[in-house]
C-alpha cells in the first residue's frame, strides 16, 4: 500500500522595505533572499523530522536537475497538489548549500502575477515563510528518548514555496547581505489577517 501524503514544513524570514530597496540596487533591479529552506535532524513545529541524508538526497537531485536547468519554481500559498502551477508560480530557486544541519537557499522573485503580489508583501514589510513541499510517508520513531514522527526513506521533494503559516524553529529568510529578525505570535496573527487582504484585492 503507498503510504505517501504531502509533506509541508515552514521557515520563518522577514524583510523591510530598506532591505528590499538594498537587495533591488545589489542585484540590478532584481529581488534576492537568501536563508534557511528546510532544517534536518531537528523536530519542527509541525512534529516532524528530516533525516540529513534523506534530506541531502532529495536536495542534490533538486539542485542537479531543476535549479541547475533554472526551473526550481516555486508557487505563493501552498497548493494542494504534487505538480507546480505555473500559474501561481512567484520565484526560482538560484542555489543551494548545507550550513550544519541548515539547508540554505538563495531566491528570485519574479516578475509574475503571483511574484509582483509577493514582492508588494515585501515591500510592506510583512514577514512570511518559505515551505518545503514534497510527498513521503512518516513513521513515529524514539529520538533521544521522545516519541517523534520521522520522514522516510520515500520522501521526494517537488519544491519550496512562499507561505504565511512558521514551522521551523528560529529559522528566518532575508535579503542576500542583510541581517534577520525574530517574529512575535502578535504580530504573525497580523500578518496573516493582511495577507489574505493583499490577496482578495488581486
Amino acid at each position: 500500500m503507498d503510504n505517501k501524503q504531502l509533506l509541508v514544513d515552514y521557515t520563518l524570514f522577514e524583510v523591510s522595505p530598506q532591505q528590499i530597496n538594498e537587495s533591488l540596487s545589489q542585484n540590478n533591479g532584481r529581488l534576492v533572499v537568501s536563508g534557511v529552506l528546510q532544517r534536518a535532524e531537528r523536530e519542527n513545529h509541525n512534529g516532524r523530522v528530516y533525516p540529513r541524508n534523506i534530506l541531502m538526497r532529495e536536495a542534490n537531485k533538486y539542485a542537479e536537475t531543476y535549479i541547475k536547468e533554472r526551473r526550481a519554481l516555486g508557487e505563493l500559498d501552498h497548493p494542494d497538489s504534487s505538480v507546480v502551477n505555473l500559474n501561481n508560480v512567484s520565484h526560482n530557486v538560484l542555489s543551494m548549500n548545507w550550513q550544519g544541519n541548515d539547508l540554505v537557499g538563495t531566491v528570485e522573485v519574479l516578475s509574475t502575477p503571483a511574484g509582483n503580489i509577493l514582492k508588494e508583501l515585501f515591500k510592506s514589510g510583512i514577514k512570511l515563510g518559505i515551505s518545503s513541499r514534497g510527498m513521503g510517508s512518516v513513521k513515529e520513531v524514539m529520538r533521544e528518548g521522545e516519541n517523534t514522527v520521522e520522514v522516510q526513506p520515500d520522501f521526494e521533494l517537488i519544491a519550496f514555496d512562499f507561505v504565511s503559516n512558521p514551522s521551523t524553529h528560529g529559522a528566518f529568510l532575508s535579503p542576500v547581505n542583510e541581517s534577520i529578525n525574530r517574529i512575535t505570535a502578535k504580530k504573525y496573527s497580523a500578518i496573516n489577517n493582511l495577507i489574505t487582504n493583499i490577496i482578495t484585492e488581486f
